[in-house]
């Protein structure tokens, strides 16, 4: 058992280092896609640094794509779709590594659960720096304010309900909690849409 365990080491360790790059790559590409959607559709301004960022590494993708997805009204369905298909990238890619191309019938829904994930983990990342500045003194006015503009359309509808205790507004916390058990139920339904594909 000690050698079979010694010889699948390398394998596994073939799959989950470009599994790990793949993830911080697709994160980042992808999360900047979905983070120009979100600042476009609240009309954040796009002349800050964050801003500055966001469209120097998605122009590439997101650019053509309008080409062929237009916008609709405040939705930047271009920036979503980029964002889907480096989700779906990366699948193919680690599905290839494992020899399991033959699951290629369920790849747009596996995608797009991806897609969704990725989505939560940025808000859940979005809202932990907000509650982190509200206790950061010294922080960048403009640092604030960007990540403020961000953040209150999720924690205002929760402020409606959360009253703030011993002057602490908890409806941050409260939406991240939120956040999690949608992250639940999609690694749930993943796991469903896995097993539908075997």
């Amino acid at each position: 058992m000690a050698i079979i365990a010694f010889r699948s080491r390398p394998r596994a360790m073939f799959y989950q280092i470009p599994s790990f790059l793949l993830d911080v790559i697709v994160g980042l590409l992808g999360g900047a896609c979905l983070l120009r959607l979100y600042m476009q559709y609240h009309r954040v301004p796009f002349g800050n640094p964050l801003g500055r960022f966001v469209f120097a590494i998605t122009d590439w993708i997101v650019l053509p794509l309008r080409r062929i997805v237009p916008a609709v009204k405040r939705w930047d369905l271009a920036s979503a779709v980029a964002a889907w298909l480096l989700v779906m990238l990366k699948f193919l890619v680690l599905w290839a590594l494992i020899g399991a191309l033959g699951r290629w019938a369920i790849l747009p829904l596996v995608s797009l659960i991806g897609l969704m994930q990725l989505a939560v983990s940025g808000l859940t990342a979005l809202l932990i720096v907000y509650a982190v500045l509200s206790w950061v003194p010294n922080a960048s006015s403009m640092l604030q304010d960007l990540i403020a503009r961000l953040s209150e359309p999720l924690v205002r509808p929760l402020r409606r309900f959360i009253p703030l205790v011993g002057g602490v507004d908890l409806s941050p916390l409260a939406a991240i909690v939120l956040l999690q058990i949608g992250a639940i139920v999609l690694g749930s339904l993943m796991a469903t849409v896995f097993g539908m594909g075997r």
